[in-house]
């Protein structure tokens, strides 16, 4: 009996399995390369996680008046701003809120007026529509 065929066709069927095998191991180094990616990121992003969560104390919380509007920081100057703003119906500089609230018209007190200015554009009271032109928030 002639076994050469019969080994000829093993052969072929070795070749096949061991080809296979090698793109199943390539196809899994991939997957393994990918896999330790997926983990890294996951990594970064629980990292990220802790941080802000740790770091979400320090951020002062927008409280709310009885009305369900904003609350005013708490300093004498907030109210009286708006006062000045309520009195008018365009918009306003920091010097204007100076000159009616009887500031002196020194650069420091134009800079303080504006930072608070900046502040209720900040908690949504105001808006600043051009750079140094406040309005009252409709």
């Amino acid at each position: 009996m002639n076994l050469n065929p019969l080994l000829q066709a093993l052969d072929l069927q070795e070749d096949a399995a061991r080809a296979l095998a090698d793109d199943l191991r390539t196809q899994i180094d991939a997957l393994q390369t990918q896999l330790r990616e997926a983990e890294l990121r996951l990594e970064h992003l629980a990292i990220t996680r802790t941080t802000i969560t740790g770091l979400a104390d320090r951020i002062p919380a927008q409280s709310v008046g009885p009305a369900g509007s904003p609350e005013l920081p708490e300093h004498p100057d907030y109210p009286r701003i708006l006062a000045v703003f309520n009195d008018t119906t365009g918009p306003l500089r920091a010097q204007d809120i100076c000159q009616a609230l009887d500031f002196e018209l020194l650069p420091k007190h134009v800079e303080r007026t504006r930072a608070k200015m900046k502040r209720l554009v900040t908690i949504g009271i105001l808006t600043e529509a051009e750079p140094g032109i406040f309005r009252k928030k409709q």
